[in-house]
């Protein structure tokens, strides 16, 4: 009996040091979960520490929110076009073969000046015409003065007279529309003579310009349909920008617009505008916003697509260097000088340093916090900017060096993770 006591004793203790054990187990469990739920709760971190070794090593550089006077811009597409009064597409009045080409794409021409040459037997026939009217015109006149004379004398019938002078009239009526037409075919009628009549017409360019296309060949035919060549004036280029509809109040013609080309990015030209539009360009909802190119026109050419910026007014607001402004996530940020450390996380690291024996000398340290910021416009390497949380006005701003302390940052918040 006292036997069976015993293991029924021993039996119990037993059962209640597992139960003891247990316990904490299940308590240390619910605590992790406790701090993993915190954990995912947390905030992002705001704010980081950056050594003073490391501002030297990258030369982080500290400044203040300046006012500056910056000018306000408005971005906007568009291309360069050439009025249709300064181009000019040259034909021939007359069908012919061609027989030489002066020019070649690229080359300027004056106005007047010989581009091709043609060919017709059918020049000579009118030349031919020419002559015979006149010559027929010499025999009418002699034969008026004489119906003329006859009448005064009584000796002639007054119908002849008559008769004579419609004759007259008919042939120098001719002879002014064949004098006009070789004149327009570019032949001097007053060098026509039978031993010099000419099979081959020249064509020149109407405009001074450059020419842009030539559509013709030797020993093709053409004829007042078929274009020979294009010429285009750029020296009257001017500047089509599309204008939204919202930006529209704030243009004003005498605005200076500054524009790069699309496919070369690198050189800038000037512009101003000169002329507003007052409808919408299809259903692209914009206004086109018409300016007059200034200064250098090199490398200018009809229907190069371009990108302008037009300067508004200028007025102080306060700015950084355009290298303090980070970016991340789609919003803006700059780094300020805090007092404040950033938040501690990793309890193991604590443990770790309350075992050490002796702990390290730690390097001296400067925080930094991210604020966010809202962009304006940007000017001599200048950007306004607007804090969405209101901040000391002597507050320090990291202006060099910005893109290295976002990147610690973002680097110990991966860390905490």
């Amino acid at each position: 009996m006292k036997q069976h006591i015993i293991y029924t004793t021993f039996a119990f203790l037993f059962l209640v040091g597992c139960g003891k054990k247990g316990a904490p187990k299940e308590s240390e469990s619910e605590v992790k979960t406790e701090q993993t739920e915190e954990h995912g709760e947390e905030t992002p971190q705001t704010i980081t520490s950056v050594t003073e070794e490391q501002i030297n090593a990258v030369g982080i550089t500290l400044g203040k929110i300046e006012m500056k006077e910056l000018t306000y811009t408005i971005k906007a597409n568009g291309a360069l076009r050439v009025p249709n009064n300064n181009k000019a597409t040259i034909t021939s009045m007359y069908g012919g073969i061609i027989k030489t080409l002066n020019v070649q794409i690229g080359d300027f021409v004056k106005k007047g000046q010989v581009i091709a040459s043609i060919s017709n037997p059918e020049y000579i026939q009118l030349q031919e015409q020419y002559l015979t009217v006149k010559s027929r015109i010499t025999f009418a006149e002699q034969e008026y003065r004489r119906q003329k004379e006859l009448f005064d004398n009584d000796a002639g019938a007054k119908k002849n007279l008559q008769s004579s002078d419609a004759e007259l009239k008919t042939l120098r009526t001719q002879r002014s529309s064949l004098q006009r037409q070789l004149q327009i075919m570019g032949i001097n009628p007053s060098n026509i003579s039978n031993g010099n009549l000419r099979s081959g017409l020249v064509i020149t360019s109407p405009i001074s310009g450059t020419v842009s296309s030539i559509s013709a060949q030797i020993g093709s035919y053409v004829d007042l349909s078929s274009p020979v060549a294009e010429v285009i004036d750029n020296g009257s280029l001017h500047l089509d920008l599309q204008v939204f509809e919202k930006d529209l109040p704030k243009m004003k013609v005498g605005q200076i617009v500054h524009f790069k080309l699309t496919n070369n990015p690198e050189t800038e030209y000037d512009a101003k505008i000169y002329s507003i539009g007052s409808s919408f360009e299809n259903d692209s909802k914009t206004i086109s916003v018409h300016c007059s190119v200034t200064g250098n026109k090199e490398g200018l050419i009809d229907g190069m697509n371009i990108t302008g910026i037009v300067s508004l007014d200028k007025s102080t607001t306060p700015a950084v260097p355009n290298e303090a402004i980070v970016e991340a996530n789609s919003k803006y940020f700059v780094f300020i000088r805090t007092d404040r450390r950033p938040e501690e996380h990793h309890e193991e690291e604590s443990e770790h340093q309350d075992e050490k024996k002796a702990p390290e000398k730690e390097s001296p340290t400067i925080n930094f916090e991210k604020i966010e910021v809202v962009k304006g416009s940007s000017d001599m390497g200048y950007t306004a900017i607007t804090t969405v949380n209101e901040i000391s006005k002597d507050a320090e701003v990291v202006v060099k060096g910005a893109f290295f302390v976002n990147a610690k940052l973002s680097n110990s918040g991966e860390h905490e993770h």
